[in-house]
């Protein structure tokens, strides 16, 4: 299961969505949160797993690998479905105690699952194709004019780099630690719900000892590297817009403005 969480790992490529401006794949990404909560038929839906499909060939990620991170959120997505089909008021198609199957229940639990499955595989296909030293340069960008009231943009963008980029390592860490225990006995896999949650206990603090143990050697680091914030800080590779970027925001900007118009 853990091998499954994929948020935070970036595939590196030449491809035309590695290639785009941070800052355009971040709009985009926008515009289709916007489209995706937009969608009211079944049109808006197709023309948004469309531009799923499309973007996820560009970018040649693979299925299998786009899909591997929706096991973790499955019991999030099963268990928003049933609420919104057991307990949205309607039309009654079938009624077993106090449960009731309606009508509109069904369609708001399709509508749902549809929203978050899209929702995850969009973002995920973000962090797929940008590395997270981009990724937070175009948010730091984006995010820049934020600098005159005082926002600390930099250390916000910088704070969201390092957590991202220490997701896997994480996750890593902590098969490391059940496989340790798994040799001396521990037992993650038997039992009820509740029993493995109670046999995962004993992995939060080996866990948050070695996260805090990395805090600090990356905080040691930047301080022997003279880190001090983003006052005066130069790049060594400018963000700068291409043909191309205009291009791919202008054809999501025109879906997320077409579904809201017109679905």
């Amino acid at each position: 299961m853990l091998k499954d969480i994929t948020l935070g790992q970036y595939f590196p490529g030449t491809t035309l969505a590695h290639r785009l401006d941070p800052r355009t794949k971040l709009l985009c990404v926008l515009c289709y949160i916007v489209a995706i909560f937009a969608c009211h038929s079944v049109w808006g839906y197709g023309a948004v797993i469309v531009t799923l499909i499309v973007s996820a060939a560009v970018s040649r990620v693979g299925v299998k690998a786009l899909f591997r991170g929706l096991r973790p959120v499955l019991f999030i997505v099963v268990f928003t479905a049933v609420l919104n089909l057991f307990y949205t008021p309607g039309e009654t198609l079938w009624t077993w105690g106090v449960l009731r199957v309606t009508r509109e229940g069904i369609r708001m639990s399709v509508a749902m699952v549809a929203r978050i499955v899209l929702l995850i595989t969009g973002t995920f296909l973000l962090t797929y194709t940008t590395s997270p030293i981009r990724l937070t340069d175009g948010l730091e960008s984006l995010l820049s004019p934020l600098k005159k009231l005082r926002v600390p943009v930099h250390e916000l963008a910088m704070m969201m780099s390092i957590a991202l980029r220490f997701i896997p390592t994480l996750i890593e860490e902590t098969d490391k630690i059940m496989s340790a225990q798994k040799a001396r006995g521990a037992d993650f896999e038997s039992g009820g719900l509740i029993r493995r949650a109670k046999a995962l206990l004993p992995l939060l603090v080996p866990l948050f000892i070695s996260a805090f143990r990395r805090a600090d050697e990356l905080a040691t680091a930047m301080e022997c590297r003279c880190y001090h914030g983003g006052e005066g800080r130069t790049k060594l590779h400018v963000l700068r817009f291409a043909a191309r970027d205009y291009l791919v925001f202008l054809l999501f900007l025109a879906l997320a403005v077409g579904i809201v118009v017109f679905d």
